[in-house]
């Protein structure tokens, strides 16, 4: 066996199943230790210091810098008593993960040495805006940037250092982040709902979005994982074979966790548990290798924040284990990808639900004015959803194995679809059958009481119960990416619904008659977005588009919605982005697609010209060697003894005369592409030209690998990655 290959599996085959961070007491005595809290900060700060958080928490008051002093004082006092020796400001840049800026709390003066923190240091930081991708926004030598503390997400300790969740934004204003956005539109969608839902209760004065991130991912040995360049430096294996066995039997979803994995899921829940993050779910996922964790619900801006931070986790006990963890949406081809589902729902300050339909939702009024206010952001701005969470990595996923379809639809189940149907043809709810009947099986088995609505994995974007679930989101992404759309579009139709009410009802309408009027408007112009079948059915694609909805079909096309008149107008009218700032994303999101593809092709080439084809010639001269002792013992009579060696040797050098062949068209299409200027075209010719070549390139390798022999193959294989 190739030597390198043969050290990774004797050193995975050697590493033990063990726990580093478990805690022998209940998590109720731990939970929540590592972040500075409000019981934490009125136990710390001054009662002043303290009521402008909440406020700032609450209300989204700002804080009075004159009061940041205090504030931080109570802060770092918790934070050095916790032994952190160090702060940093972190935030979400462009790049998609975080970034941190670490400062020291020790202060020398006149000799001695002290902790401080003062108030600026904890409002404001200084990165260097021109290092982060900007979209155009900034220049190299326009450098100044500003990370600034976001009160809304709780302050945290990790590695000893206090973490203080931030935004981060230009020195003229404009947002650098992903966090930035989507504060704007949780802003404009707490004004447009509320002004909704007061029409239901008047006291209602703000509704906020909650939302609850189930994180797929995989694992993989870390020895086996340092064998691969390409899982190393692009997430993924851009080649590879599938193993003979993987998800086909379906027998690793839901089955009982691996013991290794289990150390290490209860080792991550543990640390995650310190840091206030309440993980309620861990299993096995359809593909071998693949997990699941999900959080309870919790605040939009909260959530976002968390999972980024259990990523990061995650990752750092993985290295305790022996582990590495895969966010990439699709690492292995041929088996199911990862998705990060966005659980969303809106609540009111009253505690309200405003998507649960109850008992009797035909006469919920509220659910269905939220239900086609959403329906209708959901129909206008199809497009510009599926292109919020299409990128490289999740292009690989889209459509099929268990992911959606690269084509928005609602997904409403068969009680609700019953009242909308209703609404659209006849303008009135038919009479309430929705509340199903408990049925039993056994009679020592509980009797079992169904949900309203079934589940449809197939569709994007489903209701199910009292949320919508939108599934296409991949899993290494930050969920803000595609959040921020969709509550920017659910912003803009609630105002819509609302300004049409309201006219009806200066019309001299009744209030439960204009609700209805433009419920009824909103579903019939956007019944073509619902769909209760089968997403990844031929005929829905064929469907889908006679309804005028377009497919994601190329990623850097699908960019291109986020420039047309009516997303930019969005944008703006909503107030979450200039039209520059669009321009920028839009600029953004083509160059890191490109450069992302541009490493998977060049980590392609390496492997195949150093790895692939050397091991390819050692094997032929294995077979020519034995031909030819072949042909000296038995003389003519070994081209019919040798036939399959023979044969072998042919195929073989045939692949590699190929991929030879290939890899040079490979890095030709890579050169033309790199001469273009314009950053769409060269997005456009890489999504294509280079893409295209790229899979010539994967389908000769894959064949080498299933041809030469076991023992020469320089990389770990997939049945080696994919089962401990």
């Amino acid at each position: 066996m190739a030597t390198f290959r043969k050290r990774a599996l004797d050193e995975a085959a050697s590493h033990k199943t063990e726990r580093y961070f478990a805690e022998n007491r209940p998590v109720s005595t731990y939970f929540g230790q590592n972040i500075f809290d409000l019981p934490k900060m009125r136990r710390y700060m001054s009662q002043p210091a303290y009521e402008a958080v909440v406020a700032a928490i609450n209300e989204g008051a700002k804080i009075d810098r004159k009061v940041a002093n205090e504030i931080a004082s109570g802060m770092k006092s918790w934070a050095v008593e916790m032994g952190a020796t160090h702060y940093t400001h972190i935030f979400q840049p462009l790049t998609g993960t975080t970034a941190e800026k670490h400062e020291a709390f020790l202060t020398i003066k006149n000799g001695q040495a002290f902790e401080n923190f003062k108030g600026s240091a904890l409002v404001q930081q200084e990165p260097d805006a021109s290092s982060f991708p900007s979209g155009g926004l900034r220049n190299t030598f326009e450098a100044r940037g500003y990370s600034a503390w976001d009160p809304t997400s709780p302050v945290f300790i990790l590695d000893e250092t206090l973490c203080i969740p931030s935004v981060f934004v230009s020195h003229t204003g404009e947002a650098l982040d992903m966090k930035v956005p989507n504060l704007k539109s949780l802003s404009a969608l707490s004004e447009a709902g509320a002004a909704v839902a007061s029409r239901f209760d008047k006291s209602v004065k703000a509704v906020h979005v909650n939302l609850g991130l189930e994180q797929e991912y995989f694992l993989v040995d870390s020895s086996l994982y340092a064998a691969r360049p390409d899982l190393r430096l692009c997430d993924r294996t851009v080649i590879g074979h599938t193993s003979a066995k993987d998800q086909q039997l379906s027998d690793h979803y839901f089955g009982s966790i691996p013991s290794k994995v289990e150390a290490y899921m209860k080792d991550f829940e543990t640390e995650a548990y310190k840091l206030g993050i309440d993980l309620e779910t861990r299993h096995n996922e359809v593909a071998p290798n693949q997990f699941e964790c999900a959080p309870l619900f919790c605040e939009c801006t909260k959530a976002i924040d968390q999972n980024m931070l259990l990523m990061i986790v995650m990752q750092k006990v993985a290295e305790k284990h022996n582990l590495k963890v895969l966010f990439h949406e699709k690492p292995f081809d041929g088996i199911n990808g990862s998705g990060k589902h966005v659980n969303w729902s809106i609540v009111t300050d009253k505690g309200t639900l405003v998507l649960s339909p109850g008992k009797t939702p035909s006469k919920n009024l509220q659910f269905l004015a939220f239900y086609a206010a959403v329906t209708k952001a959901v129909y206008k701005h199809n497009y510009l959803l599926m292109s919020s969470i299409s990128n490289l990595n999740n292009s690989y996923r889209l459509g099929g194995h268990e992911a959606p379809p690269a084509v928005m639809s609602i997904f409403s189940g068969s009680n609700v679809s019953k009242i909308l149907n209703s609404i659209m043809s006849t303008g009135a709810t038919p009479e309430d059958n929705d509340v199903k009947d408990a049925f039993e099986l056994v009679s020592s088995v509980p009797e079992i009481h169904p949900d309203n609505t079934d589940r449809n994995r197939t569709s994007p974007f489903a209701f199910t119960g009292n949320r919508f679930e939108f599934r296409a989101l991949g899993s290494s992404a930050n969920a803000a990416s595609a959040v921020y759309v969709l509550n920017t579009a659910v912003a803009e139709s609630l105002c819509e619904f609302r300004k049409e009410v309201d006219a009806l009802e200066a019309a001299g309408c009744s209030r439960q008659n204009a609700v209805m009027k433009v419920v009824t408007k909103f579903l019939v112009e956007s019944k073509d977005v619902l769909f209760e079948g089968n997403g990844y059915s031929k005929e829905w694609a064929e469907e889908a588009e006679r309804r005028g909805l377009r497919a994601v079909k190329n990623v850097p096309e699908a960019y291109k919605s986020f420039l047309e008149e009516d997303s930019i107008a969005m944008f703006k009218n909503m107030g979450v982005l200039s039209p520059e700032e669009v321009q920028a994303r839009y600029a953004l999101l083509n160059e890191n697609y490109v450069k992302k593809l541009q490493i998977e092709a060049r980590v392609q080439g390496d492997m195949c010209l150093n790895h692939v084809i050397p091991s390819a010639i050692e094997y032929q001269n294995i077979l020519m060697k034995n031909i030819l002792g072949a042909k000296e013992v038995f003389g003519d009579e070994y081209k019919e003894l040798c036939k399959s060696e023979i044969d072998t040797y042919r195929k073989i050098a045939g692949f590699i005369n190929t991929i030879s062949a290939d890899v040079d068209a490979l890095c030709e299409a890579r050169k033309k592409a790199n001469v273009v200027e314009d950053g769409a075209l060269k997005a456009k010719l890489y999504s294509t030209e280079v893409k295209d070549m790229m899979d010539k390139v994967r389908a000769s390798a894959d064949q080498l690998e299933m041809l030469i022999g076991d023992e020469l193959w320089p990389l770990p294989k997939y049945r080696e990655l994919l089962f401990f």
